[in-house]
């Protein structure tokens, strides 16, 4: 993609602004989920410095979710003040088309989206991660650790490795490795998968091997009764909220909670959610341009922010409003992802047709 220097100037003033309007509600968002975490506080070992920690590492969650919101605003404030600056007016007049700057615009748009996608897709279902198994260890006091091959926990004397936890306190592919009072393996179990019940798990495609001294006894179960002391919300705990899933894992969930015969709407939001946040920071960009160029001299940067931040949050809340829409009234969930983002889009081409 070739940049001309216009180009170049447009989309590091834009860049700049966004940046800056993004760090902003970062902090802020951050700070209020510090005082949501200061009501642990005092709960098991979970201190202050836990609770900070927590909110530090959820904040990229809130990079993604709020990025097409600082993008609006910071391609108004910095548009704005290219525009107040007669910088835009000089652009036209040396030839430079309405059409142009908005191509301009765009591709500035387009390195942001593939930015945000990144981002959402490898930095903050990792961080989220992190943040709910040291908050779950702190609170509980249960040491657990996720890894790439799974989830680990101590259960008695037993450590239990799951390798996929499902809503609705389901697990699959579980390994049981139970050891005695000289700490050496006494048993060994696999289960393909275990549903709680009640006081107790049921487990399901049991292979078991009992090791003695001299001999290892193999055997076969249907089903088994577990009674584990690994608590459903714990494992609730540990799983990452559905908006910040990958793709994939969102992807493989739906399948596996269709073939279980549940109803996978939350995840089907968050799905489409995350591939809509993309194009809705594009469209964010877009709808600036008319904004903008038709009030280039007579709108304080002061009003530029107001109307960002008006703007940002109609839309934000519309997005949010459609994705519990789409979840109570069982609407299709990729109608509710693209709905805000289209009809913003609306509203931009419409108003681009009166910009001169």
């Amino acid at each position: 993609m070739k940049l001309s220097i216009l180009d170049r100037y447009i989309g590091t003033t834009m860049l700049k602004a966004t940046g800056m309007a993004l760090l902003i509600l970062v902090i802020l968002l951050a700070l209020f989920g510090l005082i949501d975490e200061m009501d642990d506080v005092g709960t098991g070992s979970y201190g202050l410095r836990d609770a900070f920690l927590v909110a530090m590492l959820e904040a990229p969650g809130y990079v993604f979710e709020v990025f097409p919101v600082a993008a609006l605003i910071g391609s108004l404030i910095g548009l704005g003040a290219m525009a107040s600056h007669g910088e835009l007016m000089a652009m036209r007049g040396s030839g430079f088309s309405l059409r142009q700057i908005v191509l301009a615009v765009m591709k500035t748009g387009l390195a942001m989206m593939l930015l945000i996608f990144l981002f959402g897709e490898l930095v903050a279902p990792a961080s989220e991660e992190w943040a709910n198994q040291h908050r779950t260890e702190k609170l509980q006091g249960k040491v657990t650790l996720k890894t790439r091959y799974g989830f680990w926990a101590r259960d008695g004397r037993a450590f239990v490795n799951i390798r996929g936890i499902l809503p609705g306190a389901r697990l699959e592919d579980i390994y049981i490795y139970e050891f005695g009072d000289n700490r050496d393996l006494k048993l060994a179990t696999h289960a393909e998968r275990a549903e709680h019940h009640g006081d107790h798990w049921l487990m399901f495609g049991i292979r078991q091997s009992q090791i003695g001294d001299t001999v290892i006894e193999r055997r076969e179960l249907a089903q088994a009764r577990w009674d584990s002391l690994l608590d459903p919300a714990l494992l609730n705990a540990i799983v990452v909220q559905p908006n910040m899933l990958r793709i994939d894992e969102l992807y493989r969930y739906i399948d596996v909670m269709r073939e279980n015969g549940q109803t996978p709407t939350d995840y089907e939001v968050a799905f489409w959610s995350k591939l809509a946040t993309p194009f809705a920071t594009l469209v964010m960009l877009f709808i600036a341009v008319p904004f903008v160029l038709a009030h280039q001299r007579f709108v304080s940067i002061g009003q530029r922010i107001f109307l960002g931040i008006a703007l940002g949050m109609a839309f934000y809340l519309f997005n949010r409003a459609m994705s519990y829409v789409a979840v109570v009234y069982n609407v299709n969930a990729l109608v509710s992802a693209l709905l805000p983002a289209l009809a913003f889009l609306a509203i931009g081409i419409a108003m681009m047709r009166r910009v001169r």
